[in-house]
């Protein structure tokens, strides 16, 4: 019996850490087998609370907290990161947002547009960061910090510039952003208090799996009707996947710039992690109750989110060669 028992958790387990092995592959494959198949996505819609919830969780079950601590000691950069996510973004987004009056001509890609700037960045950025070859601490540490403040800062700028587009007030999204969090959280602990975190750290590779799994949930609920609506209307579609990806490398860009001083590689992971915005945690606190512009906007960013680091990892081994360079070079002069 122990034998059949182990064959049978063997064959699953195996089969996730292939999955976890093919990193950045299967998260770009992710979004094209969300719109080649729509079924899966009005199979899987009702799961999008639960597969965000997972997301979270398994986030949070994986900080490291000695790293955490360690770069805690530089609060300075941590506190102009967490700055920029959760205030400079929304601000500078809503300015240029409702100054060009899209407020107006689109109120759903506007709505869209804020409720992404006003997110905190998606819980799988470190992640990702660390699979394309960048040291993942400081998105990781900003990423906690700014996901502690987003409960507030999106309720206050939801105030400045949703005023009646959301269905819900922004002090219930503030209290329903932070109910979603803290539930993952206390989630996550108990998770690692029951399993230990070695033995998380040791399983790293089916948790990518898994992780990557429950991806394609989310992504499929998220994605479902892409392929109908490029069919009903293919222009309006063309033109917000481009705004997608414009609004995705110009603060991958902006942010790089911004933080150069840091070091380009480190500047390049925060970049990343800003322009990552974890929209299914505005889906969960909105209850999905969205116009279908905003829907369509947020299906179409994942085309983004999916492909990047798949298409940023040359650039990321360049600036981490051209660190490990100086580092040497600085070590060496030094002794």
């Amino acid at each position: 019996m122990p034998s059949i028992l182990q064959t049978l958790f063997a064959l699953p387990l195996r089969a996730l850490t292939w999955l976890g092995d093919q990193g950045t592959r299967a998260v770009a494959a992710i979004a094209f087998i969300a719109v080649a198949v729509p079924p899966l996505g009005t199979l899987l819609r009702p799961y999008v609370t639960e597969a965000i919830f997972l997301l979270l969780c398994i986030s949070f079950m994986r900080v490291d907290l000695a790293a955490l601590y360690g770069h805690l000691r530089r609060p300075a950069l941590i506190a102009s990161t967490t700055a920029w996510t959760t205030i400079g973004v929304p601000l500078v987004v809503g300015l240029v947002a409702h100054g060009s009056g899209l407020d107006r001509s689109s109120p759903g890609l506007f709505l869209a547009l804020m409720l992404q700037a006003m997110a905190s960045p998606m819980m799988a950025a470190p992640a990702l960061a660390a699979l394309i070859g960048l040291d993942a601490t400081l998105p990781l540490v900003t990423l906690v910090t700014a996901t502690a403040l987003v409960p507030f800062t999106a309720s206050l700028f939801a105030s400045l510039f949703l005023g009646d587009m959301l269905s819900i007030s922004p002090l219930t999204l503030g209290l329903k952003l932070l109910g979603i969090l803290a539930v993952s959280l206390i989630g996550a602990t108990a998770i690692r208090w029951i399993v230990g975190a070695k033995a998380i750290q040791r399983h790293k590779r089916p948790i990518d799996g898994f992780n990557i799994l429950i991806l394609l949930v989310f992504a499929s609920a998220v994605m479902g009707d892409v392929a109908h609506d490029f069919v009903a209307d293919p222009v309006f579609t063309i033109g917000v996947a481009l705004l997608a990806f414009a609004v995705y490398f110009t603060l991958l860009t902006v942010t790089t710039l911004i933080f150069r001083r840091a070091g380009y590689e480190r500047a390049f992971a925060v970049g990343l992690m800003v322009s990552q915005r974890n929209l299914g945690l505005m889906l969960a606190a909105t209850a999905g109750a969205l116009p279908p512009a905003t829907w369509l906007y947020f299906a179409l960013t994942q085309f983004p989110i999916h492909l990047a680091p798949y298409l940023l990892t040359p650039i990321a081994r360049r600036l981490t060669a051209r660190a490990d360079t100086a580092r040497a070079t600085v070590a060496g002069s030094s002794s």
